[in-house]
Formats: C-alpha cells, structure tokens, sequence
C-alpha cells in the first residue's frame, strides 16, 4: 500500500522487469525500492524518515522483490531496508558473492509461517501444538467436504503447494483447501474465531491480525535452520517449513559512498510488535502511512536521535 503523499516521492517509472528512468539526482540521493506489502512499507518510509534526519534526499521505486535485486546490483537503487531471503531470484547469490550488494545485518523482524490456530484448539485437539496430535484428532478439523479427514486452509493456488507436499509426506489425514486470497483466508479465521469453531490454517506473521487476536503455530521435529527439503521429511523426522530472515541490504557501494547512512542503517530495529501494530492501522483502520510513521518517529524519538548521532560521529 503506498499513499498519496508517498506516491509523489516515487520516481516516474516503476521498476518491474528491470529498467527504470531516472532523473539526473543529487549524490546524496538514495533511492530505497517499496514493494507490494504494507510492512515493507513501513520500513520503507521509517527509513526514508531517518535518512532525510540525517541530510540526504531519498527516493522511492516501486519494485518488485526480485527485480529490485538486479537494480540494486547495478546500483540504480541502493538500500532495501526489509529484504526477505525466501523471495530473491537466482541472481541473488552471484550478486551476493560478487560483491554488488550487501546484507547489514537482521532489521528484527521474526517471520514465521506455518500451519496457525486459536488458542482454544488446544482443548479440543489435546497434544496441540505437536503435529504429532493432529492424527488423533484430524475429524475434530473436519467438515462435509472433507469428512473424515481434516480441513487444512492453505496459501491461494499460485502462491505454491508447500502445505500439500507436507500433508503428503507425513501422511496426514488432512486435505488441504486452497484459500482464494489473502482477505478470504482472514475472512475464513474471523468467522472461526467469532464462533469458537476449529481451525488450522497456513498463515504467516508479521501480519495486522496478530495485533488484534492470539494464534498458535503447530511445532515440528527439531529446529527450522537446518531443514531439510520438504519432500525428505517424514514422520518423527519432521521440521516443517523453513522460516525466513529478513535483512537489511545496500549496493555494494553504499558504505563507501555514506558511511554515516551505513552507520544508520546498522543501527535500524523495528519488531514484530511495532509492525503488526503499524499494519493493522494502514490496512484495517484506514491510516495514512505517512501519519503512522510520523506517530512512530515522535514515540520512538529517543531511540533513532541516538541512532543519528552515532552515524553523524562516523561521518
């Protein structure tokens, strides 16, 4: 979600497969790619806030998450402030490696995605949040369509079929439904939650709705960060879905070219809380982005001048 105020700092052309035209800008222009998510959004525009604290201009490109890659390879854009690492094209590693761009560090997001319920499963499925307790009460999770096997809500059909290829090699009794969109798989949680009704859902975090409901992830065999493929995991040797990090990521240039910024961007640290917050205001309760920010920027005050004085020192 971008708005109007924001909209009129990006440039001209958006960046969706590649090429963008570009002003003649300043040397103390940074341009910082916006993509399709409100939360990135809000790291987008809170960093664009703190860099203009700091002297510089800043510029947002509307990019697609991947392209942006190449871009800021080249070094037409040059900071991505919330950069996931399960969404990056093939180009990513040489770049990575190459040089041409740069991680700083985590931002202080914790991702997680995976199969989601209320809280008052837990009596009704006992053994929850091991998957373990899902063979024994996978009716409890059933409707007519699906009867005697459980209903499992996963990601609309072209956001992939992770939870399918799960089910499969675990030989669970659930069939998993694929949900129409984003809104409809909210839609489907909030008439569950309002009756109390069961539910086991694919679902991820940062998101609005965890700023206004609690949710539990079902726990698998060991820890995500040696996971092994979905498609060789089994029964007792299981650790589900891999989570995400996101990092901060520059052109390969930028320390050199503002080192104060580096400094800056080193120091940047937002949470879940803070955008679980932040989103459910833009997206549910019809804020602009830009006052959000701002309320965000005078709560937080304290904190960031600490961060502008560091970055001003090292310059």
């Amino acid at each position: 979600m971008i708005t109007t105020t924001m909209k009129n700092k990006v440039l001209g052309m958006a960046l969706a497969g590649g090429l963008v035209s570009f002003a003649a800008n300043a040397a103390d222009t940074i341009r910082i790619p916006v993509n399709a998510w409100t939360g990135q959004n809000i790291s987008a525009q809170i960093t664009g806030e703190l860099l203009e604290e700091l002297g510089y201009e800043v510029e947002y490109v509307t990019a697609g998450a991947v392209p942006q890659i190449s871009a800021m390879a080249q070094g037409t854009l040059h900071l991505q402030p919330e950069k996931w690492d399960n969404n990056v094209g093939n180009i990513y590693d040489k770049a990575l490696n190459d040089g041409d761009i740069k991680l700083v560090d985590l931002l202080g997001l914790e991702p997680q995605e995976g199969w989601m319920y209320p809280p008052y499963m837990e009596e009704q499925c006992p053994g929850l949040p091991d998957y373990e307790a899902l063979y024994d009460c996978a009716q409890i999770f059933g409707t007519a369509s699906t009867f005697p096997k459980g209903r499992l809500i996963t990601y609309p059909a072209d956001w992939g079929t992770r939870s399918k290829t799960l089910v499969d090699v675990l030989d669970l009794p659930f069939q998993p439904v694929a949900g129409g969109s984003e809104g409809a798989m909210v839609a489907e949680l909030k008439s569950a939650l309002s009756a109390e009704q069961p539910i086991l859902i694919m679902f991820w975090l940062p998101h609005w709705i965890h700023a206004e409901h609690e949710f539990r992830f079902v726990q698998f065999d060991g820890n995500t960060k040696d996971c092994p493929p979905l498609e060789e995991q089994s029964r007792g040797n299981a650790c589900g879905f891999t989570q995400a990090k996101v990092h901060k990521m520059v052109s390969g240039d930028f320390a050199q070219k503002w080192p104060d910024a580096q400094v800056l961007i080193e120091n940047l640290h937002l949470t879940n809380e803070e955008q679980n917050k932040m989103i459910l205001e833009i997206d549910q309760e019809g804020a602009e982005l830009e006052d959000v920010v701002a309320v965000w920027m005078e709560k937080n005050e304290k904190t960031w001048n600490a961060w502008i004085e560091e970055a001003r020192a090292a310059d």
